[in-house]
């Protein structure tokens, strides 16, 4: 094969390879930028989804502290103790304080 046709073929082959190269670093370069909007896009829904079902900052304080449970039983237990209660309702005292 004469010196002239090698070039030519060789030439052939190196633009193919060149253009294969360019098609796939764009086609790397789209699908990078396709993910990154996707990610913002969906970031920002996120954002958006949080924002409207967020609690009150009043629903973040801590409750106001109550009286001590032992405190409260150690009252309905002296009640119970002097007579002032009977055994049914320190029973339901007891019970429904200690429910909730």
């Amino acid at each position: 094969m004469p010196r002239a046709r090698r070039r030519m073929r060789r030439r052939r082959v190196a633009r193919a390879a060149v253009g294969t190269a360019v098609v796939a670093g764009t086609a790397g370069a789209v699908h990078h930028y396709q993910d990154q909007k996707y990610a913002d896009q969906d970031y920002a829904e996120q954002q958006q989804y949080e924002e409207q079902d967020a609690p009150p900052p009043e629903q973040y304080a801590a409750p106001a502290p109550e009286e001590d449970l032992t405190a409260k039983l150690q009252e309905l237990a002296q009640l119970h103790e002097s007579g002032a209660l009977t055994d049914e309702e320190f029973a339901a005292a007891k019970a429904k304080l200690l429910s909730g």
